[in-house]
């Protein structure tokens, strides 16, 4: 590290806050950490005060937990396959005493501005004080800005984001109702399977722009997420297994009532569940393709069919945003932001952004791993490539990471967490052979 040594100010405690701060910790690096919640967990918070937590009573991550588990922290033995949310909550707060981090943590503190300074740094609003940073790292989530699709003409009844659904009686009692879920994401096809039991909602309806593939949670008796092909096998040739794999365990979705998917599986984010086509092949789900009005106490779709409706949950769902940055600072436009290694605009190297991807099959630990390449900018061990090359570069992995994806505003941040790990483990080598001491990197990208 240089005579000069930096402070750091990260943006939020949920996980890819928390696990970022036990990194620089651990290399001795200064920083605050700013939580407008009273807690830690951030979206795993169920009924987080902060309002950003989208837990619904009943969720499980879709996630294998030896997959979501941190490196250096590995989850009790004892978990289900696929835990409760409840159980992750849990898994993190021990974590964060676990490291000793609590006591670290601004808690209800938000941070509301934050500006750029000449040379270097920024000036940040917190809590009502100002303070100055050489580095700031934004880990605020990306799962807490609903988008709500508008449609032509208005409807009488409740109409709520998949964000603040909890349960089939809060925020809005929905049995005995005639529902409609639009989207066919996981949120979409968890809450559509949770109201369409026969105790629950009347009728339920989901309606959907295009079809999907829905992945099975398990393959022969074991995580599906924890059948990866081997390394060593290209990435093209493991999709195309991986394809097959599917296609032979679900059969079409058509056979399901589903519309047909105009795309293989494993190009589009993979939508999971082992209840929804069963419900859908049991009759306790009925398809719709998209809405094209919303008609008072009905809603006409795409086919010229209505159906009368009490209540529609949009499982559509999120907007990037950071509303303490400027649009300068943070430049979003179609929910994307080109970002080096999905973390640093070649413009400004001393902005990081963790956890701001759609990984798979996790977000989970994902800050832990980029959280490595940070603190070794921050020793001085690793050199950032100059401004011209990262741009080239965010334009390779963005094609390697989201290529054989469709076109979709669901895709701008998709990343293969085993390939990217590997990858910020191949930088950290070759940023060691630029590696500039500390601040002189800084500036280096903006050069």
């Amino acid at each position: 590290m240089g005579a000069s040594a930096p402070k750091v100010c990260i943006i939020g405690a949920g996980c890819s806050g928390f696990t970022t701060a036990k990194r620089l910790a651990d290399h001795g690096i200064a920083f605050d950490i700013f939580e407008k919640s009273d807690r830690v967990g951030g979206n795993w918070a169920y009924g987080n005060p902060n309002g950003v937590s989208a837990c619904y009573q009943s969720l499980h991550i879709d996630t294998s937990k030896t997959r979501l588990q941190f490196e250096d922290f590995p989850v009790p033995a004892d978990w289900p396959d696929f835990p409760h949310h409840s159980l992750i909550d849990s898994y993190f707060n021990a974590y964060v005493d676990r490291f000793g981090l609590r006591e670290r943590i601004r808690f209800n503190t938000e941070v509301t501005a934050c500006r750029p300074l000449e040379g270097g740094g920024w000036e940040v609003k917190a809590g009502g004080e100002t303070r100055r940073y050489d580095v700031l790292v934004v880990a605020n989530g990306h799962h807490w800005k609903p988008n709500i699709p508008a449609f032509p003409g208005h409807f009488d009844g409740a109409q709520i984001h998949s964000h603040n659904y909890r349960t089939p009686f809060e925020p809005v009692n929905m049995v005995g109702k005639r529902v409609l879920v639009v989207g066919l994401g996981n949120s979409a096809v968890d809450i559509a399977s949770e109201l369409s039991q026969r105790p629950m909602a009347a009728k339920l309806f989901v309606a959907a722009r295009r079809g999907v593939w829905v992945l099975p949670k398990y393959l022969g008796g074991k995580p599906s997420d924890k059948q990866a092909l081997p390394e060593w096998m290209p990435i093209g040739l493991k999709r195309r297994l991986a394809a097959f794999v599917v296609k032979r365990a679900v059969g079409s979705m058509e056979s399901y009532g589903l519309p047909a998917p105009d795309h293989a599986p494993l190009e589009a984010h993979p939508t999971v569940s082992s209840e929804f086509l069963l419900r859908c092949g049991s009759g306790d789900i009925t398809v719709k393709p998209n809405i094209a009005a919303l008609e008072g106490d009905s809603v006409r779709f795409e086919d010229g069919s209505s159906e009368a409706i009490d209540a529609i949950v949009y499982a559509t769902g999120y907007q990037i945003a950071f509303p303490f940055l400027s649009d300068a600072d943070a430049p979003v436009v179609d929910n994307h932001i080109g970002l080096f290694k999905r973390m640093i605009r070649p413009e400004r190297a001393d902005l990081w952004f963790m956890g701001l991807a759609q990984a798979l099959p996790t977000l989970v630990n994902l800050a832990e791993q980029q959280s490595k390449l940070l603190a070794a900018w921050l020793t001085g061990d690793y050199g950032l490539p100059d401004a011209d090359a990262m741009r080239r570069m965010i334009g390779e992995d963005e094609a390697r990471h989201q290529g054989h994806y469709y076109a979709s505003r669901r895709h701008t941040m998709q990343l293969d967490f085993d390939v990217y790990k590997r990858e910020i483990a191949h930088e950290l080598k070759a940023g060691s052979n630029r590696r500039k001491d500390w601040p002189a990197a800084t500036t280096a990208a903006a050069a």
